[in-house]
């Protein structure tokens, strides 16, 4: 990959738009209309899809409409598949019920000092064993089971690995450990969560019915390990679990699991250059939304309990059928993959299984631009997370304001964002990921009044907003696919030396 200069780069862009008026007859991206992009939203936020939760049948019907609306459009399946469907496989765990964990004689209370994550009904008493991260990897260096004999004893260990320490890792990783300890012949697992999300929202979620992305090939065998995860950001409970000759009793009812399956749904637009249409970039949303009633979380009532997830993330889905109306028509330099992702509200498992699972070679991939967001309350702009961290920010501007927005770097950084959606599972990789989220400058009422409500419903949004963001977005894509060299992570971030083992000559 080469480097080129954002004045370069700029220069090139005001020298594209000088034929703006030309181009504005010639390209579909001009010709998407309101009505159309309203009629997506309107479905897909629609009452009878109940919430599109992950595993359920609203889900499904959901990634059939994307389907079909992407081979309406002149999308096809990606090369080599049949189907514009990938399987995702699943593990439903049922909720955290009652419980007893005491650490030498100290009684720790279920479900707020602690919480089974998953396993089988127990009763066991035996030592804690400190076992650094859990985790195992020559290749990196990882022998934290080096001399440590857990055999018949509780494993306690940190939450995440120690180059990673977001939300989307400790919670991928979580099922790595539990094999291992599993394998040592450990009685459970205690993992010392410190996820920079409030505790209580960590417990509110978690106890719940949970999915994650299932453990080993249907059939493997599946450890019953109980795991615990303990709020690690609090002190007094670090000192306790690890003080010299700690022993535990933990008592459990279980938490019951089958397997599911849910999709994600991927499209693919072949490049118009014969030289680098080999290189594709990915544009990706997640369809999925909580559910209904007490999967939501959140307060409903009998007259409506269906958490419609209009802004999350149905009109990041209809910047993705936009662009597929648009680019199919009239494709880009290099080819596209559009990506419809499940299970984003589950621990973002949908890119999550992409992303070690892809269709594509990855190391093809130059960008990836994500759509996702809790809401807007500003329409006069985008709010793109990663714009001056992922080397496409003059695109990204110059197709804004192509649609009268302008564009605001990563407001509330203190939220952690770039880390919170699907991009992230794409950035660990390598790839340049920003997240193109309707506009906000901050997370306020506005924001949190129909973030994860029964309130996000289609009649509140601004339809007029979402065609000129779809478009935005569209346009975007259309620049950086066509640009002459790939975008590149900015200097010293955290993932430029993944993108460094990814794109290897």
């Amino acid at each position: 990959m080469h480097h080129r200069s954002f004045l370069s780069t700029s220069l090139c862009l005001l020298m594209a738009f000088s034929s703006f008026a030309q181009q504005k007859k010639d390209l579909p991206v001009f010709n998407l209309t309101k009505e159309v992009a309203e009629a997506h939203l309107r479905f897909l936020a629609s009452d009878e899809l109940m919430g599109r939760r992950t595993g359920e049948m609203g889900n499904r019907v959901a990634a059939r409409y994307l389907a079909e609306q992407f081979r309406k459009y002149g999308a096809t399946p990606v090369p080599g598949q049949s189907t514009f469907y990938q399987t995702v496989p699943l593990e439903r765990i049922g909720a955290s019920g009652k419980g007893e964990l005491v650490v030498n004689n100290e009684p720790l209370r279920n479900n707020e000092d602690w919480m089974l994550i998953a396993g089988d009904a127990a009763s066991l008493s035996a030592p804690v064993v400190y076992a650094g991260y859990g985790l195992e990897d020559t290749a990196k260096g990882w022998e934290d089971y080096k001399g440590v004999d857990v055999k018949g004893k509780i494993v306690l260990v940190q939450s995440g690995s120690p180059d990673n320490q977001t939300p989307a890792e400790i919670i991928a990783s979580s099922n790595r450990k539990r094999q291992i300890a599993g394998e040592k012949g450990a009685v459970a697992l205690i993992e010392l969560f410190t996820v920079p999300i409030p505790w209580n929202i960590v417990t509110r979620n978690f106890t719940r019915d949970q999915i994650s992305l299932a453990q080993g090939n249907e059939g493997a065998t599946r450890t019953s390990l109980p795991h615990v995860w303990v709020n690690g950001k609090e002190a007094r409970l670090t000192r306790l679990l690890r003080a010299a000759n700690t022993t535990a009793q933990l008592s459990t009812e279980g938490r019951k699991s089958e397997r599911i399956v849910s999709h994600n749904v991927a499209a693919y637009i072949q490049g118009s250059d014969p030289k680098l249409r080999d290189e594709y970039i990915i544009l990706s949303a997640h369809y999925d939304h909580v559910g209904v009633g007490k999967q939501g979380g959140q307060p409903y009532t009998a007259e409506d309990s269906i958490f419609n997830g209009a802004r999350d993330n149905a009109f990041g889905c209809v910047a993705l059928l936009s662009s597929a109306e648009a680019l199919a028509k009239n494709p880009p330099k290099r080819s596209v993959l559009i990506l419809a992702v499940t299970g984003e509200e589950l621990g973002l498992l949908g890119s999550r299984y992409y992303a070690s699972n892809s269709l594509l070679a990855l190391n093809k991939c130059i960008f990836n631009l994500n759509s996702d967001g809790a809401g807007y309350n500003d329409t006069s702009i985008v709010s793109v997370i990663g714009l001056d961290r992922t080397g496409a920010k003059a695109e990204i501007e110059a197709a804004a304001k192509v649609f009268g927005l302008d564009v605001v770097a990563d407001p509330s950084p203190e939220q952690g964002l770039f880390d919170r959606s699907d991009n992230v599972n794409f950035a660990i990789k390598g790839i340049p990921s920003p997240t193109f989220t309707p506009g906000f400058r901050k997370f306020d009422q506005d924001i949190m009044k129909n973030y994860h409500q029964v309130s996000d419903n289609p009649e509140t949004v601004d339809f007029g907003y979402l065609l000129k963001f779809s478009q935005a977005y569209t346009y975007a894509a259309r620049l950086i696919a066509d640009r002459t060299t790939a975008p590149q992570w900015t200097a010293g971030d955290k993932y430029e030396e993944a993108a460094k083992k990814l794109y290897v000559k």
